[in-house]
């Protein structure tokens, strides 16, 4: 990227730039905190759950002492739950080995649990200026239309190009505002879904994808292998005013969250009953039964739902019984279960 292209990059970034509540200082709490949550999550969608998040942990003393069901009943929605238990990790790294203050370097920076090249380089450079490249897909995506690249974003090799010219050209002066002005250039106007708006690019003359027509072709990533589909079978069990919950494991996917009672088949509408007397439930009548499928990164779940009016709460039980208003408040329950209660 030659000079003149970097400058009016910049000086586009620094005339349209949007106010995000991040973007009001440089703390680099604040901006480490943003970085996580954008991971895989649309900024308008962060906004909300950041704003909330500092409001109840303000800084990296409070992240460390926070109880993981809080931090997961803050965290509840955004998906990829690891996220947030790396941030409490990390923030107890933190407080142990940097006396609570925040590293301000990029080597001390990718130490921490939960950070890697991308999220110490934008930390590094928008909060102490120095000069590190962060690349993230939409500084991907922007530089291989730029070059009108065929190659695969989705390698590691590419990656590594990438940052390593970024380098020659960042310097201290500009680090931050240079690494914000692709990230937004990416994220508004050289769009990953439909057609970019080439029209209000600042630096649309350089662009090798935009003189060929080829935009919507690029960037190239190859295809991941089909997900795995699992069949479950979730029971929405009530009683009294209350529901059925279990805790998950503190390992494995949505580790440490709540969930309603589940089993990895389906069972047929006649054998519910039979199959909830193992666990003490019997059966006053099942109300309805709900389809929903959930999608993650490396699975899809297609679940069966069963809402289901028991007896009695049984005196000797492996669940936790709650109300609606104690989930909504204090329990973290996975999107993947949380679309059976809100359905209702």
């Amino acid at each position: 990227m030659k000079k003149d292209t970097v400058e009016a990059l910049l000086a586009w970034y620094n005339k349209n730039k949007r106010i995000l509540p991040w973007r009001k200082n440089n703390n680099p709490y604040y901006i480490w905190v943003s970085e996580i949550m954008l991971q895989q999550t649309r900024i308008e969608a962060v906004k909300g759950y950041f704003e909330r998040f500092i409001k109840e942990l303000p800084d990296i003393y409070h992240l460390s002492q926070v109880e993981d069901d809080k931090l997961m009943k803050l965290w509840e929605g955004l998906g990829y739950y690891n996220r947030a238990r790396n941030l409490k990790k990390a923030a107890n790294q933190i407080m142990v080995e940097f006396d609570g203050s925040m590293p301000g370097c990029y080597d001390q920076l990718i130490t921490l649990a939960g950070i890697g090249p991308y999220t110490a380089g934008a930390i590094a450079s928008i909060c102490y200026n120095e000069p590190v490249p962060a690349v993230d897909g939409n500084v991907l995506r922007v530089f291989m239309r730029l070059d009108g690249s065929y190659e695969d974003i989705s390698s590691p090799k590419v990656k590594k190009n990438l940052e390593d010219r970024i380098q020659k050209i960042i310097t201290k002066e500009m680090a931050g505002d240079f690494n914000q002005a692709v990230m937004e250039l990416g994220e508004t106007i050289c769009i990953p879904n439909g057609k970019p708006v080439c029209a209000l690019c600042p630096i649309v003359r350089r662009c090798k994808a935009y003189k060929k027509k080829i935009q919507t072709e690029l960037p190239v990533k190859i295809p991941k292998k089909p997900r795995k589909r699992e069949e479950k079978t979730v029971f929405l069990l009530q009683c009294a005013g209350k529901l059925a919950v279990a805790k998950r494991p503190d390992t494995g996917l949505l580790a440490g969250m709540w969930e309603f009672p589940n089993v990895e088949s389906i069972i047929p509408e006649n054998q519910v009953a039979e199959y909830l007397e193992h666990f003490g439930i019997i059966v006053h009548t099942i109300e309805r039964t709900e389809k929903k499928k959930h999608i993650f990164t490396h699975k899809e779940w297609d679940m069966l739902g069963y809402y289901v009016i028991c007896e009695e709460i049984p005196k000797q039980t492996v669940f936790q019984w709650v109300s609606r208003e104690q989930i909504e408040k204090e329990f973290a329950v996975p999107t993947a279960m949380a679309q059976f209660l809100k359905s209702k």
